[in-house]
């Protein structure tokens, strides 16, 4: 009997234990997919008027190899996209307008898997790329064609969380990741600081 309950053990163990040796790979494990639309209100002199409308998606795949067990060196590839839209008044004239900023990050990860006997994994990383950032504002009343304003430079961040896992291949991913995007331009840096919760899965194989 007490020789089933090992055997049984080890099997169970086996069902939860991710592949995270050298020479597996790792796909979506921060991944992240998220859409929301906001609207605002502007209330003044007692009256409501209706304030900018801003539209949200962003994804963020990544993937990575095991240079070493538990270790992963992969990249992870972000990308947002805003609209805003509203109208204001001028001149006793309602006018709409709208902008699109769109920002894409590239960067290369180290990521440390924390393996146990449970079926859930703890894991760190950290990463340093490039960002390239651009806002769009179509042909209106102020602007006779189309404007865009493109801006690039480093980007940098550090994520933590847990795998929860429902077989050694698929993990349900949540955590918690940070990212600063900064350029300089003419003497003027801008500095972006975004610190976000992730959910999304992991599969692991090899």
């Amino acid at each position: 009997m007490k020789k089933l309950l090992v055997m049984s053990a080890i099997a169970l163990f086996g069902l939860v234990s991710a592949q995270t040796e050298k020479g597996s790979w790792v796909a979506g494990g921060s991944t992240t997919l998220g859409f929301n639309s906001t609207t605002s209100k502007v209330k003044y002199n007692g009256e409501s008027v209706d304030g900018p409308k801003s539209t949200t998606f962003n994804v963020t795949p990544s993937v990575g190899y095991f240079v070493a067990n538990n270790f992963a060196i992969g990249l992870d590839l972000g990308f947002k996209s805003t609209k805003n839209e509203g109208s204001q008044y001028i001149l006793g004239e309602e006018f709409d307008y709208e902008s699109t900023e769109s920002t894409v990050i590239v960067m290369p990860t180290a990521t440390y898997y924390f393996k146990s006997a449970s079926k859930i994994m703890p894991y760190l990383g950290a990463g340093v790329g490039y960002f390239s950032n651009t806002i769009k504002y179509p042909a209106d009343y102020f602007n006779s064609e189309e404007t865009k304003f493109t801006t690039d430079g480093l980007a940098w961040g550090a994520k933590g969380g847990v795998v929860f896992l429902v077989t050694p291949s698929v993990g349900i991913d949540l955590g918690l990741a940070y990212v600063n995007t900064s350029n300089k331009e003419n003497d003027v840096k801008n500095s972006t600081n975004t610190f976000g919760v992730n959910a999304g899965f992991s599969f692991f194989f090899k």
